[in-house]
């Protein structure tokens, strides 16, 4: 196993070592930060696969780091050290799961609004036509 395969593990310990060394609850980071006590469990496990991915996963680790006193542009680079591919697709099966529903709804409201708007220009058109 890798370094850095083994280093996995021990950021989120870390991490959860250094909140309570310095007697954060996961309820006041979690009050500050907006985020959810789950996420920041799954942090502190190590769990990417629970956070949302991309650039929120990193403003989760930055704004967890603020929230215990530490660096957070330097626990930021660590995270993205160890987890380079991990943080930018962590989440995604989560995103995947929905099977499109958001992209369809999103595809049909455009559809209702063009054949709405093409409605009334072709009202319009005949209003001035057949006057």
């Amino acid at each position: 196993m890798a370094v850095a395969e083994t280093a996995k593990p021990e950021f989120g310990v870390r991490m959860k070592r250094l909140r309570e060394e310095r007697g954060v609850t996961l309820r006041q980071i979690a009050d500050a930060t907006k985020i959810s006590i789950g996420a920041l469990e799954a942090l502190e496990r190590s769990d990417i696969s629970r956070l949302p991915g991309g650039i929120f996963s990193r403003a989760f680790v930055r704004l967890y780091a603020i929230e215990v006193g530490l660096d957070p542009e330097q626990t930021v680079r660590d995270f993205l050290l160890l987890f380079p591919h991990d943080s930018l697709t962590a989440g995604t099966t989560h995103a995947i799961q929905d099977g499109g529903t958001a992209a369809r709804r999103f595809a049909i409201g455009t559809i209702v609004i063009v054949l709405v708007a093409m409605s009334a220009l072709i009202g319009v058109v005949l209003f001035f036509t057949l006057r």
